[in-house]
């Protein structure tokens, strides 16, 4: 009877040695599952910022390119292309164009 008790107690010892191992485990699984949703945030973010980067730079790169296009189509009936200044008047408003895009840009911290 008496081993029986002993052996009863030290049952119930195991018992609570189980039971704080597992909420041990709990709680550090659930930690470890904030670490990883942290570390998915942190990496989304800066990715967002390289996207909006990239964006930036491709819409101030797009604009010359689109002045550039129309230019290059060889209409014969627009006026700039027989005026004396057309050319310059078209690289002036594909300059003008990147450093207003560019402005805007950096006001919004995109680059």
């Amino acid at each position: 009877m008496r081993r029986a008790r002993e052996l009863l107690r030290r049952m119930r010892d195991v018992t609570d040695h189980i039971t704080a191992a597992i909420e041990r485990s709990v709680r550090l699984r659930a930690l470890v599952r904030e670490i990883f949703t942290v570390n998915a945030t942190v990496v989304a973010e800066r990715q967002n910022d390289q996207m909006k980067k990239i964006s930036a730079w491709a819409g101030i790169l797009f604009f010359p390119s689109l002045v550039a296009g129309v230019y290059g189509m060889n209409f014969t009936h627009m006026p700039e292309l027989h005026w004396l200044l057309g050319y310059p008047m078209a690289l002036a408003l594909m300059l003008t164009g990147c450093v207003v895009m560019y402005t805007i840009f950096r006001k919004v911290d995109w680059i």
